[in-house]
């Protein structure tokens, strides 16, 4: 029988398996570094523009803060600006309340009731003065009652006193001014 020596043929054989297994790991390796350059270049990417959105973000916010401080001044601003508005309406509103008060005065004491001071705290009125009985206290307390601008005649207190020599009735009220009303006032 033949024999015949293979050794050297399975040598080439695993010599060119072993170089075809080099190159195929070597292909795969240089595979996997590309995929894995690709993959870090598109999440760096990402990433890039993710920060870039961010600071877009931030900037708009900052923008949108100050917008909104000035839109907070603005409304102080304006509150500020209602209050002293109707500070000047209740100012012109309330202006004619000391003449309607004195011509109504004027028109309500009797005879033989004499002033001696009035005092008004907003729409509070208090009076002191001289009647010469107590009749003309009780008179005058009616007439206030029946003005359309005085309303609520309280008496505090009547005492006899002697003024020049006369025995006299010292008095003293309040009484509460009626508000004019703007549609009330605008009919007049």
């Amino acid at each position: 029988m033949i024999r015949i020596n293979l050794l050297p043929h399975r040598k080439e054989a695993r010599k060119a398996r072993r170089q075809q297994f080099f190159v195929v790991a070597s292909l795969v390796s240089v595979l996997a570094l590309l995929l894995v350059f690709a993959i870090y270049t598109v999440i760096d990417g990402s990433i890039e523009v993710q920060n870039g959105n961010n600071e877009f973000l931030k900037r708009e916010i900052a923008i949108l803060d100050k917008e909104i401080d000035q839109i907070k001044r603005l409304k102080e601003q304006t509150q500020a600006l209602l209050a002293r508005k109707e500070v000047i309406e209740n100012l012109q509103r309330d202006r004619g309340e000391t003449v309607y008060l004195l011509s109504e005065l004027t028109k309500q004491v009797p005879e033989g009731i004499y002033l001696k001071s009035l005092k008004q705290d907003g729409v509070a009125v208090n009076m002191t003065g001289y009647a010469q009985s107590n009749a003309r206290v009780s008179t005058l307390m009616k007439n206030l009652e029946a003005s359309p601008w005085l309303e609520n005649p309280r008496l505090i207190e009547v005492k006899a006193v002697v003024l020049n020599g006369r025995r006299i009735n010292e008095f003293g009220m309040n009484v509460t001014l009626t508000r004019v009303r703007p549609d009330a006032e605008a009919k007049k």
